[in-house]
Order: structure tokens, then sequence, then C-alpha cells
């Protein structure tokens, strides 16, 4: 009795030890099926990143029926601005008025304009901020360009955010991603004629 005992234990020993290497293997196997799975939710997430890119980016406009400055949406997504301001001279600006006179064109503050702080802006669409039917007038303005500069932050549809920031001096970092748009502050810029000052002083 004694020896059918020992001569059974290897053959058990060896049962017990295989199925624990394939215990081992279906763990490793079911671990790589995980990470491809993931490795490819990853891949079709930055796909349609792709898709949905949106690139914003001022534009000066100089043809026959159209005199104007503008923001251009060069990419393949839709865009939210989801914050703008304008500065003169390093300093912010809160609507066109004021630009014209932070540049000393004062006689050019009923220039039409148009909203593009919150709008969204689809791919290959240009929005005209303020438009000139005077070329003499936009010439002048196109002097004191230099002197402006703005901060724009949009946004794609998976809520994936950029900050385009004209007063970074190094091109390659005028644009960067960014968790969020900043919080509407006293800064913004309220780019419609039409849109009342948040204060007596906005005009």
């Amino acid at each position: 009795m004694s020896e059918t005992t020992t001569a059974s234990e290897p053959a058990s020993k060896k049962r017990t030890e295989w199925n624990a290497v394939a215990a081992v293997i279906a763990a490793l196997i079911g671990l790589l099926a995980l990470g491809v799975s993931g490795y490819t939710a990853l891949l079709q997430r930055e796909q349609v990143r792709a898709e949905v890119w949106p690139y914003l980016q001022p534009a000066i406009t100089i043809d026959q029926g159209s005199l104007a400055i503008s923001i251009e949406n060069k990419g393949v997504g839709p865009a939210l601005v989801g914050g703008l301001r304008v500065y003169v001279d390093g300093q912010p600006q809160r609507n066109w008025p004021r630009v014209f006179d932070a540049l000393g064109l004062s006689d050019l503050r009923d220039t039409r304009a148009s909203t593009v702080n919150g709008i969204v802006i689809a791919p290959g669409e240009k929005i005209q901020q303020i438009g000139f039917d005077d070329a003499a007038d936009f010439q002048r303005l196109l002097v004191q360009y230099p002197r402006m500069a703005l901060a724009l932050c949009y946004c794609s549809t998976l809520g994936d955010c950029w900050l385009l920031d004209e007063r970074e001096r190094r091109p390659e970092h005028r644009r960067t991603q960014v968790d969020a748009c900043p919080a509407r502050g006293p800064h913004d810029f309220i780019d419609n004629e039409l849109v009342p000052p948040t204060t007596a002083g906005d005009g």
C-alpha cells in the first residue's frame, strides 16, 4: 500500500506544477490582452483627437472686398473660444474703442466689429474682428499693429485647450496646451461694440 502511494506522489506533484504554470500563463495572457485593449483605446482616442483638432491663427485680410483683422481656424475641428485679451504696448484693453485710443487712432473708434470671444469657429472659417471700408484707415492701423498682441484661449470638442499668447517673444512658445481656459476676468476683451460694457468706464 505504501509503495502505491509513493509512486503516485511524483505524478500528483507534476500535475500541480503544470496547473500552476498554466495559471501563470493564463494570467499573463489576460494581462497582455488588457494591455493591448488599453493601447488600442489610447490609439483610438488620439485618432479622434486628431480628427477634431482646431488651430486658431490671427489673420490680416487684404482682398478686393475685404480689409480686416480676423481669426481663422486652420485646423480640422471646431474651436470654442474660451477667452480673449488684447494688449497695446503690454497693457490690456477692454474693447476696440480703447484699442484705437491707445494706438492714437481715436477717430477710428466707430470701426465695425464682430464677436470672437465665446463663439465656436468652424474648421476653415475666418471670423472678422474688425473691418474697414477705407484702405487709408486700414493702412494706418497696420502701421501701429506691431504694438498689439492678443492672448487667445480655445478648446476642442473633446475639451483639449490651447493658449496662444503673442506677448511671448519666442515663436515656438507662443502656443501652449493648457488644462482649461482661465476664468473670465476684468481684462477680458469684449470685441463686439454692441455688447454693453460691464462698468461705466468701459466705453
